[in-house]
């Protein structure tokens, strides 16, 4: 099978109620997600009781949402996002006691908000957006109000940029309700003004502990990841060479070793270079924003007057540079197809996935990390730039490498969704050559893409990395022609 039927087999797959996928017992994780998958939800749940992470999002699934799903006790990532679901949210969710992330964005929902959601204590993330849904969203106030962006019918007891403000509708009700209670107590007994008065102690007395007893747990989660300088000062060996991973314009990475077995990346920001406390803050709004399985995750962060440091996701694998250019290491053309249909993804959600297009601006290898399993992971957010709702561009006086930016982001400063293409464009050809745009060999008129261009379409085995293809090798020949169909569509990319 070529590269280009790969695709098309992909793009074609149905899933209905009587699918098999539904009955694989012990299956722990279940992704299905980006494709093009048809017809209702099963109802067939029996048999993913034990699963921990099922994604379905970025399909065309319809019809509702099965009440069957909240029997799932196990399950704690569990995504629908981006697909053409309708109904309301199923009380039965409420049941899903270990669920960590919810995600039903992008959907037709409509109805209330189930507050049986509201007693799910490990519960850190819950996006609507883009939806249908109504009623007050104050319940939902440890989320951010950004994950309920796009429901006219939702609103919210304090201002948000992303829900309206519920109207006070009750004042008059109110005055009208305290004139009757005003005659109602003169008219009774003194015993019964006791009665009233002790029973309205109790309950308020009982609501009070109910509430304190049943404060969310996702305080005491964010409590225990908060690291001090002392404690990363101590994982990274004083912030040791031999702990060091790499090093930018503004930080310097280390690795951190804690002594209850964890492992994560430390990103230590320069201070005194210019701009480093602002790209500090930039990625760590960012990173706590975004939310998606091809960008790095936020742990923690440690801030004081002199001292600035990000905790984040380790990637084992390093970085796609290390593969590129590291002697001893090779990626083959199957994982070099992975890794850019991951930083494609990744692009994807940044713009148009999120409530405002996120342009990265700096998108290169040494920003695209690699964990144990050789999965994608952009990272380096200090730079990048949130469009807003009334414009598609901005302008920006950071400049990001040099070799991968497009041309009007470098002359003239204009950032847009259309700089991240050309960007990956550039990546994408050096991926599979082997070439950095900053190579000795380009100057004057010769850049990577015009020497691409000089040797196609007659030349590809010249272009190509000379170790990723061998003519010895099994299906060589459906490697090039693979090769062949990503290198001739370079144009269209690095284009935008």
């Amino acid at each position: 099978m070529t590269c280009v039927d790969l695709f098309q087999a992909r793009s074609e797959i149905e899933l209905d109620s009587s699918t098999e996928h539904w009955s694989l017992k012990d299956l722990l994780e279940l992704d299905l997600s980006s494709n093009s998958l048809t017809g209702n939800l099963s109802e067939q749940t029996e048999d993913l009781k034990v699963a921990t992470y099922i994604n379905l999002s970025r399909n065309a699934f319809t019809g509702t949402i099965p009440d069957a799903y909240g029997s799932m006790n196990n399950l704690m990532i569990f995504s629908l996002a981006s697909n053409e679901l309708q109904g309301s949210i199923p009380h039965s969710l409420g049941k899903m006691i270990s669920l960590v992330s919810l995600d039903l964005s992008d959907n037709l929902l409509s109805g209330e908000i189930p507050t049986a959601l509201e007693n799910l204590q490990f519960l850190t993330y819950f996006n609507v957006s883009f939806n249908k849904l109504s009623a007050e969203i104050s319940p939902f106030r440890n989320f951010s109000y950004s994950l309920f962006a796009s429901n006219e019918g939702l609103c919210s007891a304090r201002d948000s940029p992303y829900v309206d403000r519920c109207k006070k509708k009750k004042k008059k009700k109110k005055k009208s309700e305290r004139r009757i209670i005003v005659v109602v107590i003169a008219s009774v007994t003194f015993v019964a003004l006791l009665i009233t008065f002790f029973s309205v102690l109790t309950w308020t007395t009982r609501r009070r502990r109910r509430r304190a007893t049943e404060q969310p747990s996702s305080h005491d989660i964010k409590d225990m990841e908060r690291f001090s300088y002392q404690e990363l000062k101590q994982a990274t060996n004083d912030f040791s060479n031999e702990k060091l991973l790499g090093s930018g314009s503004f930080a310097s990475v280390y690795l951190a070793n804690f002594d209850n077995g964890n492992h994560f990346a430390v990103k230590v920001f320069n201070l005194g270079r210019e701009h480093a406390s602002r790209s500090f803050e930039r990625e760590c709004y960012m990173l706590s924003k975004l939310r998606h399985r091809n960008l790095t995750k936020v742990i923690s962060a440690c801030s004081n007057h002199d001292f600035k440091a990000l905790l984040l996701e380790y990637m084992q694998s390093g970085s796609l540079e290390d593969w590129l250019y590291r002697d001893g290491s090779f990626l083959d053309v199957v994982q070099r197809i992975d890794v850019m249909i991951d930083v494609a993804s990744a692009l994807e959600y940044l713009h148009h996935g999120y409530v405002k297009p996120v342009i990265h601006c700096d998108l290169k290898p040494s920003n695209v990390l690699l964990d144990k399993d050789m999965v994608g992971h952009i990272t380096d957010f200090g730079i990048t730039k949130l469009l807003g709702e009334e414009n598609s561009v901005v302008h920006t006086h950071t400049l990001a490498t040099l070799g991968y930016m497009a041309p009007e982001y470098g002359n003239e400063g204009v950032v847009s969704s259309a700089c991240d293409v050309y960007s990956y464009g550039i990546l994408l050809m050096e991926t599979f050559t082997r070439r950095k745009p900053t190579d000795d060999m380009f100057g004057g008129e010769l850049s990577l893409r015009s020497w691409i261009d000089a040797m196609l379409p007659d030349s590809v085995n010249q272009v190509v990395d000379s170790a990723l293809l061998r003519e010895e090798e099994e299906h060589f020949t459906e490697k090039m022609r693979c090769v062949s169909s990503i290198v001739l569509g370079h144009d269209s990319i690095s284009q935008g």
